[in-house]
């Protein structure tokens, strides 16, 4: 398969804070992203979603109930009223006032000093706008994405949405055999459909022969998440992952080292 190189100008192995250090502070907010930065990892990775205003906003969760108790879904609310709620607070008085950041200002603040996995959260089928406004977004950034920025699904209809419009920019469908993954994209065929050009399989599922045969016969590099423990991750990059996702970068230090 023809495919687009991930970040081919940055070290290797590649590592991603998720959600920024979301061990150490509040998980996708600026707290998260500059703890990375201050530990000296070279990515991150964050999820987002689109509001009702139409702004691209950080977060994992469809509503803000488990950092927040505001069980409102993300998609019906304005800018404005998700400025007001405070994600912060769940981590410990120390974050409070920690707002959702939007993707504009994560890539004017890290990129492209620090490599970023943007993962679209959406469900739809059809009719998403998601794609078309991440792309759009990442386009006004110019060579300063291009050279820094991912773009990651479990979804592999937006993903290809968004190769449509920025085809320069490296894919990955992500997977795990949760139930709330659809069955037939329980163990990787999102990658088919998709046409991404790498993969993000939970590390549970990566072993010699997986590896192999996403990387070697169909040429599209593997990273592994979420992954914590040093061992493991050690493990991970010798079977021949390209990087690693995790939530301790503070324990990766003999990766840091290399990257």
């Amino acid at each position: 398969m023809s495919s687009v190189p991930i970040l081919p100008d940055r070290r290797r192995p590649l590592i991603f804070a998720h959600r920024g250090c979301s061990s150490l502070a509040p998980e996708n907010t600026l707290a998260a992203f500059k703890k990375a930065r201050e530990l000296g990892v070279p990515g991150i990775e964050m999820d987002i979603h689109v509001c009702a205003s139409g702004e691209l906003i950080v977060a994992h969760d469809d509503t803000f109930k488990r950092t927040a108790e505001d069980s409102r879904a993300i998609e019906a609310l304005t800018l404005k009223e998700i400025r007001a709620i405070d994600v912060g607070m769940f981590f410990g008085t120390a974050h409070r006032g920690e707002h959702p950041p939007l993707l504009e200002e994560v890539l004017e603040e890290f990129c492209p000093d620090m490599y970023v996995d943007i993962e679209l959260k959406t469900r739809k089928t059809k009719n998403d706008p998601l794609p078309a406004l991440t792309a759009e977004k990442i386009k006004s950034f110019g060579d300063r994405a291009k050279s820094a920025v991912t773009i990651s699904s479990f979804n592999p209809l937006c993903l290809i949405s968004f190769k449509q419009l920025c085809p320069q920019i490296p894919t990955a469908v992500i997977w795990s055999a949760d139930k709330e993954v659809p069955l037939l994209l329980r163990h990787g065929f999102g990658r088919i459909i998709g046409s991404c050009d790498y993969v993000k399989p939970v590390y549970l599922q990566v072993n010699r022969f997986s590896r192999f045969k996403f990387t070697v016969l169909e040429r599209r590099p593997v990273v592994p998440w979420t992954i914590d423990d040093p061992v493991l991750a050690k493990r991970m990059l010798d079977l021949g992952c390209e990087g690693i996702i995790t939530n301790r970068p503070q324990d990766m230090a003999f990766l840091r080292g290399n990257a």
